[in-house]
């Protein structure tokens, strides 16, 4: 009986090549110093926009002889606030600051209450025509403010409002941009939730304040901060509506300031400083309520 032949030896297993991990490819020359020139290119432009501002901040705590000495100075050796005490005190600039202050915010409540009315009679109501007539009341956008200075100012000195609070803000109690706004964010709200609160017992009024108004909040707050700033920054219309000092607004005190024969850039530069810190706050605490407003109605 013959032995079983032995099975062949293994042949010993090749080694297993080294893996080689993957390397990032190193950016280009090119692209380092193209993107290195963008930056710098944007830091630039940041400077160029904020120096006036920063130096407006500075000059209102200069003396006199350093904001006109050669070269100017960029920063205040000594801080004082004379120049503050001196622009109040040179014109009644805490009176037209009030006057600012109320103005604009009877103006920006104002159009926020009759663009929700007038936005939701146009997306909700069964209004005849519903389309023309918005048309038309969107037309008015396009007829220049300055064409309706003068019937607006001698309509309201015939009805006795001129230099008063009332003809300061009843030009401007109602916007159409106000309202093509708020009419875009009202469409698109779904019908069904309309529905179910209709079913649930909820009119008109309690759906518009209850329901409507919460759920477009961001909307409200961005066409409010625009409405106040546009409504701060008027110049021409308390210009010629207003006759006494007491009565004008911030910015014409400011315009004073510029006009006297004693001028002052530093009484200016505080001045200008008082005008600005409302502007900023609003800009800073909302521009997110600013770009979340104004592109809730660019999508439906």
């Amino acid at each position: 009986m013959t032995a079983a032949p032995a099975p062949p030896a293994a042949t010993p297993a090749a080694p297993a090549a080294p893996r080689r991990t993957a390397r990032r490819p190193r950016p280009a020359p090119r692209g380092v110093l193209g993107t290195a020139a963008v930056y710098l290119l944007l830091l630039a432009a940041v400077l160029t926009v904020l120096f006036p501002v920063y130096y407006v901040f500075a000059g209102a705590f200069m003396r006199p002889e350093e904001i006109a000495g050669y070269p100017p100075a960029l920063v205040p050796h000594s801080l004082t606030g004379r120049n503050f005490a001196g622009a109040v005190h040179a014109v009644p600039l805490a009176r037209q600051y009030a006057n600012s202050v109320l103005v604009a915010g009877l103006i920006t409540a104002a159009q926020l209450f009759t663009s929700v009315l007038a936005a939701y009679a146009f997306v909700f109501l069964p209004v005849r025509a519903r389309r023309a007539v918005f048309g038309v009341f969107l037309a008015t956008l396009m007829v220049p403010w300055e064409s309706v200075v003068i019937p607006n100012y001698l309509t309201l000195s015939g009805w006795g409002l001129g230099n008063t609070y009332f003809g300061l803000v009843l030009p401007f109690l109602a916007s159409a941009f106000g309202t093509f706004l708020l009419r875009q964010s009202f469409r698109q709200f779904p019908a069904e939730l309309r529905d179910a609160a209709r079913i649930d017992g909820a009119g008109h009024w309690r759906f518009l304040w209850r329901i409507l108004v919460p759920l477009n909040r961001p909307v409200l707050a961005a066409l409010g901060v625009y409405v106040f700033l546009s409504a701060w920054n008027q110049y021409f219309w308390p210009l010629i509506i207003t006759r006494t000092a007491e009565m004008q607004t911030l910015q014409i005190g400011l315009s004073t300031l510029r006009d006297s024969e004693m001028a002052d850039p530093g009484l200016i530069l505080a001045g200008v400083v008082l005008s600005l810190l409302p502007t900023l706050a609003l800009v800073l605490f909302g521009q997110r309520f600013i770009v979340r407003g104004l592109t809730a109605g660019a999508v439906r």
